[in-house]
């Protein structure tokens, strides 16, 4: 069954990590559409829901929660009630910088709970309602970090591997029923992550990133069009290319250059 394409969203459409960057422009698109929206965050959601409300949002609802624990996916799950989610934007995640075995292993823990347990959890309890009544598109945040061994930042990049890899084998078990799964790679992106993984004093950290604006619209545009899978930027479409067919200890070598801190 070919996947349905659409040229807008209706509905209640469900955003985490919507307090800024790639989330916070998802519900600033999502708005333009006019839809309902779920605002989800770990932190202030004040500047989503302004940006929201301002694009043309029919209403807007947010929620502080922890997506890395049972409890928050369970708080986001009340508050969408018996509604249909139109769609959702599994996009809340966490990085770390610096070496493995230098990391707390709690932060390191918090990174892996939120961006796969978290995740997947909260997809697998929408995704049955949507399977059960064969409509609903669900846009996941990966990266084309998940294409490079990690060096550095090793934590994130092996959560996102998973999230890619998680993203296209569910769109192939939905492959007979109208419910899309797409997942957005993007590359390095302007948005507070780096600061808030403590990647400033990387190569990475100081490089010139991607405008989470046109990041956001192609991850929507293709979930609109019922694509598995999009890249952000044809020189990310490249990197991804190479950290596929290059030989994983280059890469990582590659990669530790980028992420290493620069006072080692």
């Amino acid at each position: 069954m070919g996947k349905p394409k659409i040229d807008a969203l209706s509905g209640l459409v469900v955003v985490t990590g919507a307090s800024s960057g790639i989330g916070l422009e998802l519900a600033r698109r999502a708005a333009e559409d006019g839809v309902s929206l779920l605002l989800v965050a770990d932190r202030d959601l004040s500047e989503g829901e302004a940006a929201a409300r301002t694009a043309g949002a029919r209403d807007v609802e947010t929620l502080l929660c922890d997506l890395a624990t049972d409890e928050g996916v369970q708080h986001v799950m009340d508050a969408i009630a018996d509604r249909p989610v139109a769609a959702l934007f599994a996009n809340a995640g966490q990085g770390l910088g610096e070496a493995f075995l230098d990391q707390d292993w709690q932060a390191a823990r918090k990174v892996i709970d939120t961006n796969i347990v978290g995740t997947t959890h909260l997809i697998h309890e929408v995704g049955r309602a949507m399977r059960a009544r064969n409509e609903g598109r669900i846009l996941v945040t990966g990266s084309i970090a998940g294409h490079m061994p990690g060096a550095f930042q090793l934590v994130y990049n092996s959560t996102k591997a998973f999230l890619n890899n998680f993203c296209i084998g569910l769109a192939s078990e939905l492959k007979e029923t109208s419910v899309v799964v797409t997942c957005l790679e993007p590359g390095p992106t302007d948005t507070e992550f780096f600061e808030r993984a403590n990647l400033m004093d990387t190569r990475v950290g100081k490089s010139e990133k991607a405008d989470p604006v046109k990041v956001a619209r192609d991850g929507y545009s293709a979930m609109l069009a019922g694509d598995d899978d999009i890249v952000s930027g044809f020189m990310n479409k490249v990197q991804a290319v190479f950290g596929d067919i290059l030989p994983n200890d280059l890469v990582a070598q590659m990669h530790r250059k980028l992420a290493v801190p620069k006072r080692r």
